[in-house]
């Protein structure tokens, strides 16, 4: 692939990690829709599991929440995990993501306690680092998907 093509790949794929970053900042601060509720005072849930079991044990009535919750925690930080590459490979690397993931995670989580916006939730932190692991995988087959076709390419 020509160095130019790569370039603008990576420039673009730069944009799209920004907007990813605006979009999950509103998401998880800002959009009432998805359960963004002011509390009087820090709320938080330090029992791991506790939420996802009881989502998983009500799953005869999943609600939206249910969904956004426990689907929802995961997937935001797919793109997360599958765009570490674009700052550095050394940041692509297995136990990176999942550093960055967890310390992204905590961060927001921390800063939802501490603004009474949402909860601290541990799961949340469990399910958004699962997260960061699968875009990881992502990643990881996409990019060896690219060397095999840029291999074959070079025959």
């Amino acid at each position: 692939m020509k160095k130019s093509v790569k370039k603008s790949i990576y420039m673009f794929l730069r944009i799209v990690f920004i907007v990813y970053v605006f979009v999950l900042s509103y998401l998880v601060f800002f959009s009432e829709r998805y359960g963004r509720i002011r509390y009087d005072s820090p709320q938080s849930n330090l029992v791991p599991f506790q939420e996802i079991h009881r989502y998983l044990s009500q799953f005869r009535e999943i609600t939206f929440l249910a969904i956004i919750n426990v689907i929802g925690n995961t997937l935001i930080f797919v793109p997360f995990g599958a765009l570490l590459f674009i700052f550095s490979k050394k940041l692509a690397k297995f136990h990176n993501t999942v550093l960055l993931s967890l310390l992204l995670s905590l961060a927001i989580e921390t800063t939802q306690y501490f603004t009474r916006v949402g909860v601290f939730d541990v799961d949340d932190i469990m399910l958004n680092t699962l997260g960061g692991i699968i875009g990881w995988i992502i990643y990881k087959i996409v990019y060896g998907i690219y060397k095999g076709v840029s291999r074959r390419g070079r025959s």
